[in-house]
């Protein structure tokens, strides 16, 4: 049974905060005009610092802007404008097109950068991004908050994500690289997987699979653990709710994202603690950039999305507690998965050491699924001292791991002649 009281309550309780928050902000800037004396003393600066602390531990946080303009190829700076080149109710398809005055002497491939539908914003990854814009013709999966999505939208589970990743290969033309970055690394296996038993001319020329639970029997995480103690039923009773009014999606059910931000908090929660405590000394001390980066940090980290309901229930499922890929047992529209079945598409695999989502070896799992791929398009990196978010973000990521993907991607971008279809379909076209 579905609980449609549980948003109901966080609601009246964000709204029940709205005056304290107001009131915050007032105190807050009158104890940093710099006219008000006391903005000058520790006791001001502490009620400033205090004041903002409150106001920000209590809001809402928007999906953040991706911020990106340009970038620089070749020692020049190129503008950026971003467009949505294709959309359905729960994706748009964003290009970030490269506007240049000469066009480059390298190759630049075409990078579809699937993002995690996974409570954060697609924003998470604006580092992924920029790394790879100097060389690739970068797209990526932007996917909508689930409360935004109309119930008459209908429903979004597995296999529409899934149809999803297949449409948005068709609409690149299939010359395109793929990158699956953490959840999406068994959705985007598996919509490949079905496009090559049946013959799509359409398969991309690579995937990149990052930090994504392929078989989450290897080396199981906290989190892979409490998916299989719990079972579905628990998580259907407990963490499933309806969207109350006035949001677009009223009466949908999802999986809340103040559900989802309660699970990535706790998990480390004395290090978000820290974080904070941090910032009140950072405020009171006057040290600007600290402060401004613990800000950009968690106005992301912040920002949360409802899920559907059946997408999250069927992953669940699927993934963490009945392992149906691994096993050979995951079904899509009717047709049962098979990794095996991918014969033209080099395949790169990427961990990070000390990745506490998914575990080192689960996504290293994908290059034995996949054993119709010649062992010469098939690669495996493990990066040392990095968690879950640095396999995609951080300076270990655009130093080391980036240009790793760019090689390979580079490596296997003339290989579609391999494919005796779409050999066809180019000469035809």
């Amino acid at each position: 049974m579905v609980s449609t009281g549980l948003y109901w309550l966080y609601e009246m309780g964000h709204a029940a905060l709205n005056p304290a928050r107001a009131m915050a902000d007032v105190t807050r800037l009158y104890m940093k005009n710099p006219l008000n004396p006391l903005a000058h003393t520790t006791l001001g600066k502490s009620f400033a610092a205090g004041a903002e602390l409150f106001e920000r531990s209590t809001r809402r946080y928007g999906k953040p802007e991706w911020g990106i303009d340009s970038t620089v190829i070749g020692g020049e700076r190129v503008p950026i404008r971003i467009t949505s080149v294709w959309e359905r109710p729960f994706c748009n398809l964003l290009h970030f097109e490269r506007i240049f005055d000469r066009p480059p002497r390298r190759p630049q491939p075409k990078l579809l950068i699937v993002a995690p539908m996974s409570g954060h914003y697609a924003t998470l990854l604006r580092g992924t991004v920029e790394a790879f814009l100097p060389n690739h013709d970068v797209y990526i999966t932007d996917w909508i908050d689930a409360r935004m999505v109309p119930v008459a939208e209908g429903r979004f589970d597995l296999d529409d994500y899934i149809d999803y990743l297949i449409s948005i290969l068709h609409r690149l033309g299939g010359d395109c690289h793929v990158v699956g970055v953490c959840q999406p690394a068994v959705p985007v296996l598996a919509a490949v997987a079905r496009m090559e038993a049946e013959k799509d001319p359409y398969i991309p020329h690579s995937m990149t699979l990052m930090g994504g639970p392929i078989d989450t029997r290897i080396n199981p995480t906290a989190v892979n653990k409490l998916a299989e103690s719990r079972g579905i039923d628990w998580f259907r009773r407990n963490v499933i709710t309806r969207v109350p009014f006035p949001h677009p999606g009223v009466f949908r059910d999802v999986y809340p994202g103040f559900l989802q931000l309660h699970g990535f908090v706790s998990m480390n929660l004395d290090r978000h603690l820290d974080a904070h405590k941090e910032l009140f000394f950072n405020l009171v001390k006057g040290d600007g950039d600290s402060a401004q980066k613990h800000r950009e940090f968690y106005d992301e980290y912040l920002a949360v999305m409802d899920l559907a309901a059946e997408f999250y229930l069927q992953t669940v499922d699927t993934v963490f507690i009945r392992h149906a890929l691994p096993k050979g047992e995951m079904m899509h529209r009717g047709h049962r998965v098979e990794p095996q079945a991918i014969r033209n598409v080099a395949l790169l695999a990427i961990e990070g050491e000390n990745d506490d989502i998914s575990g080192v070896g689960q996504t290293q799992a994908a290059l034995a699924l996949c054993s119709s791929i010649p062992a010469d398009r098939k690669a495996y990196y493990l990066q040392p001292n990095v968690g879950h978010y640095g396999v995609f973000n951080g300076s270990r990521f655009r130093a080391e791991i980036a240009p790793r993907i760019s090689d390979f991607v580079l490596s296997n971008n003339d290989r579609k002649t391999r494919n005796p279809i779409r050999r066809l379909v180019a000469a035809v076209g």
